[in-house]
């Protein structure tokens, strides 16, 4: 899996992001290629299902669980890879940790955790539309 990750140019750029290891970052190079079929990482993150699917009538919007539509196979490999992220960034007080810290608070941690998947999706699809290389941001003072 190593070779074939390392293989494609895609593949490295994105296995720099936290979460993101050489099974997922094949899938999604091999689910979407250079992320040409989608104009923004929301469409990405929307076709993988791991956006709230929502429920509106008489002008109320209701946000429900996540629609599950699109590549069951990459969500189920990217829920994993963003649960390990989580993990992570909380311990190492990333910038985005104070982001899931917020809502975390706020929010079951199943929830958190699919949120970060869809961060995590948005990111990919960032760094394989533009070719530029995946930049940690800096820690906010």
């Amino acid at each position: 899996m190593e070779r074939i990750s390392a293989a494609d140019a895609g593949c490295p750029r994105i296995r720099k992001i936290p979460g993101i290891g050489p099974v997922v970052a094949t899938a999604i190079v091999a689910a979407i290629g250079n992320g040409a079929a989608f104009r923004k990482g929301r469409e990405f993150a929307a076709w993988l299902g791991i956006v709230p699917r929502q429920y509106s009538t008489g002008g109320n919007a209701k946000l429900l669980g996540i629609s599950k539509r699109g590549n069951v196979y990459l969500r189920k490999i990217l829920i994993p890879g963003a649960r390990a992220a989580v993990l992570r960034m909380k311990r190492d007080r990333a910038p985005i940790g104070a982001r899931l810290d917020r809502l975390d608070a706020r929010a079951h941690k199943n929830i958190v955790i699919v949120a970060m998947a869809n961060k995590l999706a948005r990111i990919a699809w960032a760094v394989l539309s533009s070719g530029n290389e995946y930049r940690r941001a800096a820690v906010p003072a």
